[in-house]
């Protein structure tokens, strides 16, 4: 048996928690916020790490932390041996007909305008399941994915640099919306070759929406010129209705503005662009009950809801 080994055996459950949150928030003060504990409760913690394990785990960085080798090693045998202790509690209280546990969904920012729709009509269902949701671009999403951070991911097109598994549970049709003012706006079966001359508002590089509209343009071998690059769908809105331009957006995304007339979609020959959403998890991840149940609601009645919150 090595040094090491010896020193692992006396870890505790708390510190490898805490240590996780540190690595993860990469700053001791805001671990101990998240951990509700005092900051230096959560370095005492740290220094007991360090002695069990006998290497140094962490180096000071600014006001932040940098892991060390050791400490990178460390915090992925944290955050695996957590997840399946989670996983396993979770599977226990199945077992008791306990109908509790924790679903960590995370969804792409133009799934926001549905998630708590559909989060409120499973736990109606599940009263004693708590939900964390967190919302993120597409690349922030992939990354939970990757690191197992998340139970279930919402977003368009499954990812390429991560392999997932999965559903397809609804429609997603993307819309170019415009100003009620625009020239375009009372136009029928406008040419797709029309919109080359109109000034877009497009989203980042790496959003779903934004590889779909270079699809799009790609097939109708159209170039389309743009006036303003946004990471947010409702900054897009609004500049749109400040008659900046017109843009290509989820359907999903502007029930509201298209209710109170401050927007209409332009009756352009081929769209809606069709795409599906889809809940994804890491490939091989075994689902804990909570996140089972949920993937059954939306593959039983995703779409449904979506409509239905969106009308």
């Amino acid at each position: 048996m090595t040094d090491i080994w010896r020193g692992l055996r006396d870890v505790t459950l708390r510190q490898l928690r805490t240590f996780r949150t540190v690595a993860a928030r990469g700053n001791i003060s805001a671990a101990a916020r998240e951990l509700h504990l005092t900051q230096p409760a959560v370095s005492m913690q740290l220094r007991e790490l360090e002695d069990c394990c006998g290497v140094a785990l962490y180096e000071r960085a600014g006001r932040g932390i940098q892991l060390t080798e050791a400490g990178r090693e460390l915090a992925a045998a944290a955050a695996s041996v957590l997840e399946t202790l989670r996983g396993t509690q979770e599977r226990l209280d199945a077992m008791r007909g306990l109908q509790t546990g924790l679903l960590r969904l995370s969804v792409v920012s133009t799934a926001k305008y549905f998630a708590p729709a559909i989060l409120a009509a499973f736990r109606s269902g599940h009263p004693g399941v708590n939900v964390q949701l967190v919302v993120g671009n597409r690349e922030e999403v992939v990354g939970r994915i990757a690191d197992n951070e998340c139970d279930i991911a919402i977003m368009g097109r499954p990812p390429a640099e991560v392999r997932t598994e999965g559903c397809e549970f609804a429609p997603h049709p993307l819309v170019i919306i415009a100003a009620p003012g625009h020239p375009l706006a009372r136009r029928k079966r406008i040419p797709f070759a029309e919109l080359a001359g109109e000034e877009f508002l497009v989203r980042e590089r790496g959003s779903g929406t934004r590889t779909s509209m270079e699809t799009l343009f790609s097939e109708q071998a159209i170039t389309y010129h743009t006036s303003m690059e946004v990471s947010s769908n409702e900054t897009i809105k609004q500049a749109v209705i400040a008659g900046m331009g017109i843009s290509l957006i989820s359907a999903h995304t502007i029930a509201l503005e298209l209710a109170t007339g401050r927007l209409v979609t332009l009756d352009v020959r081929g769209l809606p662009v069709m795409r599906a959403w889809h809940a994804l998890y890491r490939e091989g991840k075994r689902l804990s009950p909570a996140a089972t149940a949920f993937l059954s609601e939306l593959r039983e009645r995703g779409a449904q809801l979506i409509s239905s919150a969106l009308q």
